[in-house]
């Protein structure tokens, strides 16, 4: 005999969330906030219209202070992308690690808009796109963070 799935039942799972209007990418933006990743790990794919960055994400909705911090690896992928630009931001140093702050998005005429990965010390990758649609998927198990620490930012 087998029973009802009960919500209180399930595992937490690796994330998987899609973004087609302003209200999802605030959700996603918050779950991506203080994200640290390699300049070297952003693709741009002109021929797919698709930008993609992995992330080492800071895991917030598991942030109950009661355990230590993790982070996963997720993938953090701009679908129907028209152009990129950055600025602030050596692209050529492969080595150098950004902190991503928020996403936001600017709506532009007949769905299209830009979406701007904010990133610590005024850096910023615009991404034009013909409509909002990003997916943010974790791609490895979560690992204890290497700091220890909860990200923190001054008020």
């Amino acid at each position: 005999m087998t029973e009802d799935a009960r919500f209180e039942d399930a595992a937490p799972g690796a994330l998987a969330l899609r973004a087609l209007d302003a209200d999802d990418l605030r959700v996603i933006s918050t779950l991506v906030q203080d994200a640290v990743f390699p300049v070297a790990e952003m693709t741009w794919d002109s021929r797919r219209r698709r930008f993609a960055v992995l992330l080492n994400r800071f895991r917030w909705e598991e942030a109950d202070g009661r355990r230590p911090p993790e982070r996963v690896q997720s993938l953090l992928v701009i679908d129907d992308a028209l152009k990129v630009a950055s600025q602030g931001i050596d692209r050529g140093a492969a080595d150098l690690v950004v902190s991503l702050l928020a996403l936001d998005w600017r709506a532009g005429a007949d769905g299209t808009g830009r979406i701007t990965l904010v990133l610590a010390g005024d850096g910023a990758v615009a991404v034009d796109v013909e409509a909002l649609e990003v997916t943010l998927k974790d791609v490895t198990q979560p690992y204890r963070a290497p700091s220890g620490q909860t990200p923190r930012h001054p008020d």
